[in-house]
């Protein structure tokens, strides 16, 4: 039997009749059938988050990946959207120098700035719950200062919008209409924070899908989306930090993902949808697992070298250790994480240079610039 995901409204746009869809409430009716293969792939899924978790653990500061992951992360779920910029102009800005694709860079640290504020919400013990006005107030900070940050930052839309096409009545897809809204939402924040029978991972991919279809702002949709998804795996205890960049898979696979998404609203495919979100949660986890292990091994050995070196300094073992969040250094960057004098971070500077640890990327005399390279380069992979 061909299950019904929701019901199509007629709604004016102009002088066009306009069918816009609104989605049942969750739980999916018929329920989700948890069939073998999609078992089999829960359990490969879950496999993978426990080995991503088992790499955090076992690393003596779990922000090593946590800053490069969030960051791969912020940078893919915005190129998705079209943004331009690399993890390198994103680093470098954020180490002081001035932003090569200014627009591109402040969509990707907005996109940090909102998970960062969300995640604090949450762990307050008064903050705001995982509900509409959290999701609000991320919102407004994805678009500050950013292009369609005229487009009712941080306000659920008061107009209809679409999805492909130059109107609604050409629209690849038009979500429910304004009036729609505030039902659609309390029904999905009543689920995320009911009880169900569900595997909770299984439920998070239910909750992305269910987001995606009411696109409840004017802008900033998909990347909301892929950030509650980060909110809900840690929320849910399914990893202890956001360290993984799922973008990444959905960008790999990207006409399938919008492909069962568009089931799940069309045929009422739940069951289609949950098996890709999971083999792409299996993809993502073991890409952060191999990535995890790359850079562990890379900053143990780099330091064990700097350690080693007859002429070592504490300056120079302190910079090493800085580098995993601050994988781009700046002479006055380094004054400021050391605390030491200008000569002192130059001489540091030069030191893990001269080690193969830092490399120069302006080729300028002055206002130098310098990156963790070996770093960089276990990141960089799908963010080209």
């Amino acid at each position: 039997m061909k299950r019904i995901s929701g019901t199509y409204h007629i709604t004016k746009w102009g002088e066009e009749e306009v069918s816009a869809f609104i989605p049942s409430p969750l739980p999916p009716t018929p329920p989700l059938s948890l069939d073998a293969e999609t078992r089999t792939a829960l359990s490969e899924a879950m496999a993978a988050l426990g080995k991503l978790a088992v790499a955090a653990d076992m690393v003596p500061n779990a922000d090593w990946f946590l800053y490069g992951f969030v960051r791969k992360e912020a940078l893919i779920t915005s190129q998705i959207e079209g943004t331009q910029a690399t993890l390198q102009d994103v680093l470098a800005f954020e180490a002081g120098e001035q932003a090569q694709r200014p627009d591109d860079v402040r969509e990707v640290c907005n996109y940090v700035d909102a998970l960062t504020y969300a995640r604090k919400e949450l762990a307050r013990p008064k903050g705001l719950p995982l509900a509409t006005r959290l999701l609000c107030e991320a919102h407004k900070r994805l678009m500050k200062g950013a292009r369609g940050s005229e487009k009712q930052a941080g306000q659920i839309r008061r107009s209809q919008n679409w999805i492909g096409g130059s109107r609604p009545g050409n629209a690849r897809f038009v979500p429910p209409p304004p009036e729609a809204l505030p039902d659609a939402l309390s029904a999905l924040e009543k689920w995320i924070h009911g009880q169900d029978r569900l595997p909770p991972l299984v439920r998070v991919g239910l909750v992305h899908a269910q987001f995606e279809t009411i696109h409840p702002f004017l802008d900033g949709n998909g990347r909301i989306g892929r950030l509650l998804i980060a909110l809900l795996v840690e929320h849910w205890g399914l990893l202890k930090a956001p360290l993984i960049y799922l973008s990444v898979a959905f960008k790999r696979h990207r006409q399938d993902y919008y492909a069962r998404l568009n089931a799940v609203r069309v045929d009422g495919d739940w069951e289609g949808w949950t098996r890709f979100f999971l083999d792409c949660v299996t993809e993502a986890a073991n890409d952060a697992v191999a990535s995890a292990q790359e850079l562990f091994a890379t900053t143990t050995a780099d330091r064990s070298k700097v350690a080693a070196h007859e002429k070592t300094t504490v300056a120079a073992i302190r910079l090493v250790d800085s580098l995993p969040s601050n994988p781009i250094v700046t002479a006055a960057l380094v004054i400021k994480l050391l605390k030491v004098s200008k000569p002192t971070a130059i001489r540091t500077i030069e030191f893990l240079q001269d080690a193969g640890i830092l490399r120069e990327t302006t080729g300028k005399r002055r206002d130098r610039v310098y990156a963790y390279h070996r770093y960089l380069q276990v990141l960089t992979p799908d963010t080209e």
